[in-house]
């Protein structure tokens, strides 16, 4: 990639599945990750014990909190601990802070010679080269440039991320379970407020039929059912948020829970309270269309 003009400095990486075997007989699955021998980029920013220049010693790795906690449980941070992946022994000199992944597996890095030795033999082992651009260069550029000159696949850094959730949502089942999930609250939710609406116009014919009678057209009355159900919905939807976000701090130092809420889901929440609050709000609206004014005289 160094001969790619508006390429600054690239360096090759390792990342794949690992099984490693722990010294009580268990196994346990990790994601290795290879680093830059000379650069160590992509190395985690926190460590919580050890050094990162450990890294350069034989055999050494360094291990997620998350995952020293899962694999010895109630034992404090510390380094040293050995154990084998593919046959070969492993040293741990470092524990770090890690951003969480979908999957829950322990996370090491270790340096890419390192790694292509506790992997299993493949022809190829480097998963992917990490790229700079130079000062002024935009990136698309530099990925088009890639692309013309080595005939690979080259990304910037948001269209990797968006790969990577393409592949979740095209290769696996999880929209689809959790599509069903969202269906099924979407429809229950629309059910229950519909009912709630319409029982609270209902039982308030009487007062309608009034301000009927009063001369007040179907348009104001019309207006006043949807800002009442626009209330509702905003406290409703506010209050949901509020206990999705004190729900993700409580599990934010769980080892097995990830918890992002970025605007698109917030907005994404709040575009399906409106449709049902709409919706909902129809069944009511139909029933004080056909009000008769002279309701209010019946006794």
């Amino acid at each position: 990639m160094r001969g790619v003009s508006g390429v600054d400095w690239a360096v090759r990486l390792y990342k794949g599945l690992s099984r490693a075997r722990m010294p009580d007989g268990g196994f346990q699955q990790v994601i290795l990750v290879g680093l830059d021998d000379a650069t160590l980029v992509g190395a985690p920013q926190q460590l919580d014990a050890g050094a990162l220049d450990d890294l350069r010693q034989p055999d050494a790795v360094i291990m997620d909190r998350r995952g020293f906690e899962r694999l010895w449980p109630g034992e404090p941070l510390q380094i040293g601990k050995t154990f084998e992946m593919n046959d070969r022994r492993a040293r741990l000199v470092g524990v770090c802070e890690a951003s969480r992944t979908f999957q829950t597996f322990p996370v090491l890095y270790t340096r890419y010679s390192q790694a292509t030795q506790f992997a299993p033999p493949e022809r190829n082992v480097m998963s992917f080269i990490l790229a700079q651009n130079k000062p002024g260069v935009p990136p698309d550029e530099v990925c088009r440039r890639i692309r013309q000159q080595t005939r690979l696949q080259a990304l910037t850094r948001d269209q990797f991320a968006w790969a990577t959730i393409g592949y979740y949502l095209k290769r696996t089942g999880i929209p689809v379970n959790f599509g069903i999930t969202v269906l099924l609250g979407f429809l229950v939710g629309t059910a229950v407020a519909g009912q709630t609406f319409y029982l609270f116009t209902v039982e308030n014919l009487r007062q309608f039929a009034t301000l009927k009678a009063l001369g007040l057209g179907n348009k104001r009355i019309i207006g006043m059912i949807l800002l009442q159900a626009l209330i509702v919905g905003s406290i409703g939807y506010g209050l949901d948020v509020g206990l999705a976000a004190l729900f993700g701090r409580a599990v934010e130092h769980t080892s097995r829970l990830a918890f992002f809420m970025p605007w698109q889901v917030l907005a994404g929440a709040g575009a399906a309270v409106l449709l049902i609050v709409l919706l909902s709000s129809l069944l009511s609206i139909r029933r004080v269309l056909v009000l008769e004014p002279a309701l209010v005289f019946k006794g």
